[in-house]
This record gives structure tokens, C-alpha cells and sequence, in this order.
């Protein structure tokens, strides 16, 4: 099986409402789709968003670095492919798109579907998370109660660099959703002494994990705020790479890890992070940008993989679509995902 043909497409996908972070507002899902063709009619799909805020790639950077590198794979199998790929200087989310797409043809190859392809054996019902978007206190109140009410029990509530905004709203939500689960995900926007003072007034809440409140950069303040809480702190900017989540692991600057394909370069990459924390008893988040179907179809096909490694999932990107998408290989009811 080789190589014959590679072609690149732009998507958008238009969000319910617009989503916010401390770091961007969107209101569509923007990507570069891949298509990879071999020469007995297999074809593999992956995919790359628009993550110009987190990985320095927007779209046209992401089609350029793929365009770049079309001749290097063409008459090689996916297996010569992907090991060519990952010594290339590319942006780690277009590595990422050709990554899923040469997975995929192994799969192929294989003749197994992803999931089993990597190794899954039990297919019962996995749970993401639904992000509430950073805005007034009243109105991601109200989108809270709201995803609740239509049974999304998971809640990744994102807060800005105002920590009385931040303390407002986690302890509005938890108090008028006893029963929820709630994430706290900072994006990197609080100060050391902020995250402390979040720390100090957060004790009555109850949270299940701070996702990373400081700079990407500073891995002391991490540490020390990992040190000082009783919450589990979660590593997502500070921990692109395998090298970067050693760093994090070996340093004890964290207490959990969330991998992204965007950040990572991809599938066989986030496996092999996987692998790490699973050998180390690390527990993970595996999660996602804003992302298209095919990338969240091939996240969750890992996930039934490594439940004993990841503890939440974080691929709520499909609920946050204004229409539905007839592309995705597994069915959402609330927060729960199950293999069509």
C-alpha cells in the first residue's frame, strides 16, 4: 500500500453560540481536512483547526506546512510516512492532520476499526465533558443550568484573569448544580498570587480539578500551586510534547496531564504520552481544541482504548455544533458517547 495522492480542503462549522476562553472568541469551527489516497483506494482523513492562540498555527500556516511536505510521501507506505513525518520542522497541528490520516490507513491495512486497531476491549459508554464559555456570572449560570437540564453532567467552566468573577461564577454553578461534576479550566490567565487567593476561597466548592492557571512558561508557579492545593491541578499548556509532560511529571509540577493531538503532532504521538503516564500511574485528560469530526472520531476511538488512563474526556466540540454532523462514528446523548 502506497501513497499516491494528497489533497487538502478548508471546512467551518458554525457553533450553537460563540465560544470564549481567556484566550479567543469563536463562533465557527475552522480547519484544514487532509485527504490521503493510496494506490489500492484507501483513503485517510485527519484533520487541524485554526489554533493560532495555542499552537501559533492558523489556517493558511497549517495548508502550507502540508503542501510543503506533499512530495516527501508520496510512493512510501503510511508506516514510512508517519516516521518520515516526525522528523520534519512542521507546526505540531498540521503534523497532527497527516498523523491521523496515515493512523487511519494502518487501521485500514489492519482491517480493524480504530478502536480496535488501538486495542480497546471494553465498548461501554464513555462520558466528555460540555464547556461553559467564559462570560458575565449570570449568563454561563444560565448556560450551566441549561446543559444540565439536557443531561450534560460534566461541566469545564472556563474563567478569566479576574478571580472574583472566577470565584463567583464556579460557586454560583456548584451551588445551583449540587450534583454536577465541574472543571475548572483558567487557560493560563491568573498570576501565581491570584491562583493562591482562587485556592484559599475555593476550599467549600466542590471542584474536581484547576486546569492550568498560570503561564504556560512557569513551571515553579505550577509546582507551587500543585503543592498548595488540595485540588487536583491539570497540565494542558505546559504540556505539549512528551518531553514537556516528563518535565511536568519528573518536576511534580502537576498532578494530571491533558493531551491533545494538536499539541502532541497527533494520534501515534498522544499514544505514546499515553503509554508514559500509564507505565508512571499519571492520570490524564485527553482533549481537544475546537475541532472537526474526523479528529474527534479518532480521539474518541483512543479513548475506549486507554480508559484506564484517562480520567476525564474532554470532546465535547460535537455538542457545541449548531447542526448536527452525519460524520461522526459515535452517538451523544447528554454528556455520554457510545460507538454507533
Amino acid at each position: 500500500m502506497k501513497i499516491t495522492k494528497i489533497e487538502t480542503q478548508i471546512k467551518n462549522i458554525e457553533l450553537k453560540t460563540p465560544f470564549k476562553t481567556a484566550l479567543r472568541t469563536t463562533t465557527h469551527v475552522e480547519f484544514v481536512r487532509v485527504y490521503v489516497e493510496c494506490d489500492n483506494g484507501f483513503i485517510g482523513i485527519g484533520e487541524a483547526p485554526a489554533t493560532k492562540a495555542i499552537t501559533g498555527e492558523g489556517i493558511d500556516d497549517i495548508l502550507e506546512s502540508i503542501q510543503s511536505l506533499r512530495e516527501l510521501f508520496l510512493t512510501f507506505s503510511p508506516q514510512e510516512a508517519l516516521s518520515k513525518l516526525h522528523n520534519t520542522k512542521i507546526g505540531s497541528s498540521a503534523k497532527a492532520a497527516l498523523d491521523m490520516a496515515f493512523v487511519q490507513l494502518l487501521s485500514f491495512e489492519a482491517q480493524k476499526p480504530l478502536y480496535e486497531y488501538f486495542g480497546a476491549k471494553d465498548l461501554s459508554p464513555l462520558q466528555t465533558d460540555v464547556t461553559i464559555s467564559l462570560n458575565g456570572v449570570d449568563e454561563m449560570l444560565y448556560d450551566a443550568k441549561k446543559a444540565y437540564d439536557e443531561g450534560m453532567k460534566l461541566l469545564k467552566v472556563k474563567v478569566g484573569s479576574d478571580i472574583t468573577h472566577a470565584l463567583k461564577v464556579v460557586k454560583d454553578i456548584a451551588l445551583a448544580l449540587p450534583n454536577a461534576t465541574i472543571l475548572v479550566d483558567a487557560n493560563q490567565a491568573w498570576s501565581l498570587d491570584d491562583s493562591l487567593l482562587f485556592l484559599q476561597n475555593i476550599q467549600e466548592t466542590k471542584i474536581e480539578l484547576i486546569e492550568q492557571p498560570v503561564v504556560a512558561s512557569h513551571l515553579e508557579g505550577l509546582k507551587m500551586i500543585t503543592e498548595a492545593s488540595t485540588i487536583p491541578i491539570l497540565a494542558d499548556e505546559s504540556a505539549f510534547n512528551l518531553e514537556d509532560v516528563k518535565k511536568v511529571v519528573e518536576s511534580r509540577s502537576a498532578d494530571m496531564i491533558n493531551i491533545k493531538f494538536m499539541k502532541c503532532g497527533g494520534v501515534s504521538k498522544a499514544i505514546e504520552i499515553l503509554e508514559y503516564a500509564r507505565e508512571k500511574q499519571i492520570p490524564c485528560m485527553l482533549g481537544s481544541m475546537l475541532e472537526g469530526p474526523s479528529s474527534i472520531n479518532m480521539a474518541l476511538h483512543l479513548a475506549f482504548a486507554y480508559r484506564d488512563v484517562i480520567k476525564y474526556i474532554d470532546l465535547d466540540s460535537p455538542l457545541l455544533y449548531k447542526e448536527p454532523s452525519d460524520e461522526l462514528e459515535f452517538l451523544f446523548d447528554g454528556c455520554e458517547v457510545t460507538i454507533k
